[in-house]
């Protein structure tokens, strides 16, 4: 990669991140204690599917640790620091590993999707497990794992099915830019 090119995707990058901060200040729906459904993920999918998994890993990384510095980020330790924000973000990246294949941006967003899930998850019923509630949408909560499964399920789930919906939207007046048909590659 040239430099020219290494600057394009740098900047690419950059208003990636930047709109997907500007899309998660309009949240859809909020949960109580933290997640929401946004549209965020768009422009992270987006990227990573056309740039790829390294540059798609960083974009996600960064826009984690702007998730937690501008929108109000809460942590009780540098492990859910580190889970919540930074992982669970960063592997919206994975979506680069289907680069190049058709109809990436919806196998991207499923495969990252699911991957922040499962971070934020595992993080939901070990870390947070002593804030586990008694009951929770009207359930009984006896096990942090079911607990952080269903909580996380009920905004990872929306965001998924949302950009999902975007990307079919646009799937045909903006085929050539979803696939990086424009980048001359």
């Amino acid at each position: 990669m040239n430099s020219r090119d290494r600057i394009r995707m740098l900047t690419e990058g950059a208003l990636m991140v930047a709109a997907a901060q500007v899309l998660s200040f309009i949240k859809l729906w909020e949960m109580p204690w933290g997640g929401s459904v946004v549209l965020a993920m768009v422009p992270m999918v987006l990227f990573a599917v056309r740039r790829g998994l390294g540059p798609g890993l960083l974009a996600g990384t960064v826009f984690g640790l702007l998730q937690f510095m501008m929108d109000g980020g809460f942590a009780i330790g540098w492990q859910s620091m580190i889970g919540d924000y930074l992982l669970a973000f960063g592997v919206i990246g994975l979506a680069g590993l289907v680069k190049g294949t058709p109809g990436a941006v919806f196998t991207g967003t499923l495969l990252g999707g699911l991957a922040r899930f499962l971070v934020h998850w595992v993080v939901g019923a070990t870390v947070w497990a002593s804030y586990m509630p008694e009951s929770f949408v009207g359930l009984s909560m006896n096990s942090p794992w079911f607990y952080s499964a269903l909580y996380n399920v009920l905004y990872m789930g929306p965001n998924i099915l949302i950009t999902l919906a975007v990307f079919g939207l646009l799937w045909r007046p903006m085929h050539r830019f979803l696939v990086g048909e424009d980048l001359g590659q």
